[in-house]
C-alpha cells in the first residue's frame, strides 16, 4: 500500500466486485456497464423484407425474451429438411426486432451491442443502417451502435436470422438467437473487446508470475495521457497483488499494455479444487478512473507427456472427459444457465472432469460454469473446413470467414483457466486430401499468434502417420477418435509424440431397456442404408455394454485400455448426454442420439454407474436390471462398485460373494427371476460400505415428483427439473410404466419443457403432457420475474396425483 492512490483503487475495486454479471445502469459517464439485453423482443417465424426498416410495423409480431429457440417449438416431421441427423425440427428464416432508449445520462459513450451467438446467417440493423453478416451459428461477436444511435428516441435494432438452406448440420442446431445479448457502454477510453490477455509463465505452491496485456481503445480522436494497473482478489475479494501504476501516452487508435504481478503462496486450479482469483484492470484518465475490466483467473502448471501422460500442478491426472454438443434437451438449443449447471453436476458426481465442446465454441457460460467447477475443457472451433459434410453447412463460409471466426474463439476464450486443448476441427475430411496439410498449419498459426500457451489438436478419425492433418507437425496432441485397439501402440506409431483421445466410445443405450441377451452381442449391420435391427429403433443392448458402433467400442472396454496405460493422457466420451439429432444408426422416428452415459433427459443409463465405480471413492453401489421378468427366466443380474466385493441375495438368500478381479469392471450372477427382490450389499475388507435391493413392482398406483430444487431466483430464467415416476402401491418404481402424466403449474412460473428421455417419442417439447418412458418423464418449470409460491400438480388417469411447492424469492 505504497502508493497513495491505493486506498482509493481498493474501494472501487471492492464496489465494482460486488456488482452482479448483469451491471445495472450507472449514473457515472465513464465506467463501464454491461446490461442484459434479453428482454422486450418481437419475433416474427417468416422472411419480411421490410423488417430491417425502423418505421416498420411490428405490433402484431410475438412478444418474447431472449435467449430462443424458434426450432424446439416445432413439430417433429420426416419431411423436415434438417433430417433426422437435424434432429427432425423445422427451420426457415426469423426476424427479431427490439425498440430501446439510450438515456441522456449515457450520451457520450460508445455503445455496442454483443451477441453470444445467433443460428444462423444472421444480420443485424440498427436505425435501419446495415451492421452486418455473421454465417456461423456458433461464433460471439460485437458491432458498434455508436455513430447510429439517437439519444433520448427511440432505436430500433433489427436481427434477421436465416436457417432455411439445410441439411446444413449432422446434429440439431436449433434456429434463432439462442444465446444471450448484451448491450455494452464504456468511456471513450476503455479496454477493447474481449482485451485482456493473462498469462501464468512461472507457477508453484510458493508463487506465480502474472502477465496481463490489456489493450486499450481510445475513441476521443486525440492522443491522451492514461494510467493504467491491475489488482488480484482472491474468492472472498481480498487484494492479495497489485501492480504499480503506468504513465502512458494513448494514440488515437488501440494500444496495447503489458504487466507483470508476483504472487506469494498463490492457491492453485484444479479438477479437483478449482480456486479462482479475478483481476481488475483499470484505466484512470486525469485522476478518474474511466474503465474496469475484469477477468478470470485460474493459477496452474500443466504439461502432456509423451510417456506420462497428463500432469497437472505436478500430478498425473488421468482425463475423464466427455463430449457434448450444445442442446439442452427439451429447451433446445436456447442457453440457460442452469441448465448447463445441471448437465455440470451430474458429470462431477459420476466423476467426469473433462468437457469437449464438440464441435464447435460453446456458449460463455459453459466455459464460465467450467471454470468454477473444475473441468478440462478441449475447446473445439469447427467441425469441416472446406469440404462439406451436409450440403448447406459451414464449408460454403470457410474461406471466408474461418480466419474471423476462429480469432474470435480464441480471443474470447483464452483466459478461462479451464480451456486446455484448443481443438481446429473435427474428424477433418482433408485428412485424406493433401490440402488439410497447409490448412492444419493456416489453422494452427492462427491460434498459437493469439495463445502459444495451449496445445492445438485436431480430432482425427483416421489417426495414422500418412493423414495430412497430421503430417503438416501443426498438431501439439495427436487426437485420436476411435481406433482403441491401436492405442497400446501409440509410442511406436508416434515415436515422442503426445496423446489425446479426442472421441472414443459411441456404444448404445435407451435408458431403462433391457430388451437384448447380455450374453449376445448385435453389431452395425453390414449395409449403411438397412435400418439396425430391421428398423426396429427401440432396440437397446449397451445397457450391458455389448452394443457398439463398428468404429466404436463399449464403455468397459475402451476404460479398461485407457487406464492400462500412464501415456493416454486421457478420453473424451462420445457423449455426456443424448442430443437432439443424429439418431445412428437408427431411422425416422428416432430424432435423438442413443450415444449419451445420461439420457434427453439428464436421468442416467446404467453406464453412468460403471464410470461412478471407476472414478469415484465414495462408497457406491449401482444394482441392475429392474426385477419384472417371466417366472423362471434366466436373468443375468450385475452390480458396479467400488467396492472390493459383493454379495447378491435373492428373497433373502445368498447367491454368493463376488469380488473385482482380474481387471473386470462389473460382477455378475445368473438368477432364475422369481418375484420379490434382490439385493446386493458392498463390502472392503468385510465392512459393510453400501447397499442396492431392486423389488418386483406392481401395478401402477400412483405419480412421485422430485424437484431438484425447492427455491428459486425470480429472475425469469432459474429452472426447477421435477423427475415423475410411476410407482406401484409400495412406492416401487414400475418399470415398463408409460402412462401420460399431465402438469399444471400455479404461481410465478412456466413449464419451460417436457421430456422422457424416449428417442421415438414424437409428443412435443413445449406441452403440459408427457407420457412415461420406462416408468419416468420431465418437467422443467422456469421462474417468472415475481416472488411468491409455485404449486405444482401432476396428475394421471387411475393414478393418485403428485404435488410439490417450490419458492421463487
Amino acid at each position: 500500500m505504497k502508493n497513495k492512490g491505493f486506498r482509493a483503487y481498493l474501494i472501487i475495486s471492492l464496489m465494482l466486485v460486488s456488482l452482479s454479471v448483469i451491471a445495472q445502469p450507472r449514473n457515472s459517464s465513464s465506467l463501464r456497464e454491461k446490461i442484459n439485453f434479453n428482454e422486450g423482443w418481437r419475433f416474427l417465424l417468416a422472411d419480411e423484407p421490410n423488417a430491417s426498416k425502423p418505421d416498420f410495423d411490428d405490433s402484431g409480431w410475438r412478444s418474447l425474451d431472449l435467449p430462443h429457440d424458434w426450432s424446439i417449438e416445432g413439430t417433429f416431421s420426416e419431411s423436415n429438411p434438417a433430417t433426422t441427423g437435424g434432429g427432425a425440427l423445422p427451420g426457415g428464416f426469423g426476424w427479431y426486432r427490439k425498440t430501446f432508449s439510450i438515456k441522456k445520462p449515457q450520451a457520450g459513450k460508445q455503445i455496442y451491442i454483443d451477441f453470444d451467438g445467433v443460428y444462423r446467417n444472421s444480420e443485424v440493423w440498427i436505425n435501419g443502417h446495415y451492421l452486418g453478416k455473421r454465417p456461423y451459428g456458433y461464433s460471439s461477436f460485437r458491432y458498434d451502435l455508436t455513430p447510429y444511435i439517437r439519444i433520448n428516441e427511440n432505436n430500433v435494432l433489427a436481427v434477421r436470422v436465416d436457417n432455411s438452406k439445410q441439411p446444413n448440420s449432422r446434429w440439431y442446431s436449433g434456429s434463432g438467437i439462442y444465446r444471450n445479448v448484451w448491450l455494452v457502454l464504456t468511456g471513450s477510453v476503455a479496454i477493447d473487446h474481449w482485451g485482456t490477455y493473462v498469462t501464468t509463465p512461472d507457477v508453484s505452491e510458493e508463487s506465480a508470475v502474472v502477465n496481463i496485456q490489456a489493450t486499450v481503445r481510445n475513441h476521443t480522436g486525440n492522443s491522451v495521457k492514461i494510467s493504467h494497473r491491475s489488482i488480484i482478489l482472491d474468492n472472498d475479494n481480498n487484494v492479495v497483488a497489485q501492480t504499480e501504476p503506468v504513465q502512458a501516452e494513448q494514440p488515437d487508435s488501440l494500444h496495447v499494455y503489458y504487466q507483470e504481478i508476483r504472487m506469494l503462496q498463490p492457491r492453485l486450479w484444479s479438477d479437483k479444487s478449482p480456486y479462482l482469483y479475478k483481476i481488475i484492470t483499470f484505466v484512470e484518465q486525469k485522476g478518474k478512473v474511466v474503465d474496469t475490466y475484469e477477468t478470470p483467473l485460474g493459477l496452474r502448471k500443466f504439461e502432456f507427456d509423451p510417456e506420462k501422460g497428463f500432469i497437472l500442478n505436478g500430478d498425473f491426472v488421468k482425463i475423464r472427459g466427455v463430449c457434448n454438443h450444445h442442446d439442452l434437451g427439451c429447451l433446445g438449443s436456447a442457453i440457460n444457465t442452469r441448465a448447463l449447471e445441471r448437465q455440470l453436476e451430474l458429470l462431477k458426481e459420476m466423476g467426469c472432469n473433462g468437457i469437449r465442446t464438440s464441435h464447435n465454441p460453446p456458449a460463455p457460460e459453459l466455459l464460465d460454469l467450467c471454470d468454477k467447477m473444475g473441468f478440462i475443457v478441449m475447446d473445439e472451433a469447427f467441425d469441416m473446413w472446406k469440404k462439406n459434410k451436409t450440403a448447406n453447412d459451414y464449408g460454403l463460409d470457410f474461406d471466408e470467414w474461418y480466419k474471423r471466426d476462429l480469432e474470435d474463439m480464441v480471443l474470447r476464450d483464452r483466459n478461462h483457466p479451464s480451456v486446455f486443448i484448443w481443438s481446429i476441427g473435427n474428424e477433418i475430411i482433408e485428412q485424406w486430401d493433401s490440402t488439410g496439410t497447409p490448412l492444419a498449419t493456416q489453422l494452427a498459426s492462427v491460434v498459437r499468434q493469439l495463445d502459444p500457451t495451449r496445445p492445438i489438436t485436431s480430432a482425427c478419425n483416421d489417426p495414422a502417420p500418412w493423414n495430412n492433418i497430421i503430417k503438416s507437425g501443426a498438431l501439439d496432441l495427436v487426437g485420436y477418435n476411435y481406433k482403441l485397439n491401436t492405442f497400446a501402440e501409440f509410442p511406436k506409431t508416434f515415436p515422442g509424440q503426445k496423446f489425446i483421445a479426442s472421441e472414443t466410445t459411441s456404444a448404445l443405450a435407451s435408458r431403462g431397456s433391457y430388451d437384448f441377451p447380455a450374453d449376445s452381442v448385435r453389431r452395425w449391420p453390414v449395409k449403411w442404408d438397412v435400418p439396425f435391427n430391421e428398423g426396429n429403433p427401440d432396440f437397446t443392448c449397451s445397457s450391458y455394454d455389448n452394443c457398439s458402433t463398428p468404429w466404436g467400442s463399449t464403455h468397459e472396454e475402451t476404460w479398461k485400455i485407457m487406464r492400462s496405460h500412464d501415456f493416454l493422457s486421457g478420453l473424451y466420451i462420445w457423449t455426456g448426454f443424448d442430443y437432439l439429432g443424429e439418431p445412428t444408426p437408427y431411422n425416422w422416428p428416432a430424432h435423438s442420439s442413443y450415444f449419451g452415459i445420461l439420457d434427453l433427459c439428464g436421468f442416467p443409463k446404467d453406464c453412468y454407474y460403471m464410470y461412478q465405480s471407476e472414478w469415484t471413492k465414495k462408497p457406491m453401489l449401482h444394482l441392475m436390471p429392474h426385477w419384472n421378468w417371466k417366472e423362471g427366466q434366466l436373468i443375468d443380474v450385475w452390480v458396479y462398485t467400488n467396492c472390493l466385493e459383493a454379495e447378491l441375495f435373492l428373497n433373502g438368500t445368498s447367491l454368493g460373494t463376488k469380488r473385482k478381479e482380474n481387471g473386470e469392471l462389473h460382477l455378475s450372477w445368473k438368477v432364475p427371476f422369481e418375484a420379490g427382490n434382490i439385493k446386493a450389499i458392498g463390502r472392503t475388507r468385510g465392512q459393510t460400505l453400501v447397499q442396492k435391493e431392486v423389488t418386483t413392482a406392481g401395478k401402477p398406483a400412483r405419480i412421485v415428483l422430485i424437484s431438484d430444487r425447492t427455491i428459486l431466483k425470480a429472475d425469469g430464467t432459474d429452472l426447477s427439473f421435477c423427475t415423475v415416476k410411476i410407482v406401484d402401491e409400495n412406492n416401487n418404481m414400475v418399470p415398463q410404466a408409460d402412462q401420460t402424466v399431465k402438469f399444471n403449474v400455479e404461481g410465478p412460473a412456466i413449464i419451460a419443457g417436457v421430456d422422457n428421455g424416449n428417442q421415438i417419442s414424437l409428443e412435443p417439447f413445449k406441452s403440459d403432457t408427457r407420457k412415461a418412458f420406462n416408468g419416468m418423464c420431465l418437467l422443467v418449470v422456469q421462474a417468472g420475474k415475481s416472488p411468491g409460491p409455485i404449486k405444482i400438480t401432476a396428475t394421471s388417469e387411475n393414478l393418485e396425483s403428485a404435488v410439490v411447492t417450490l419458492e421463487s424469492k
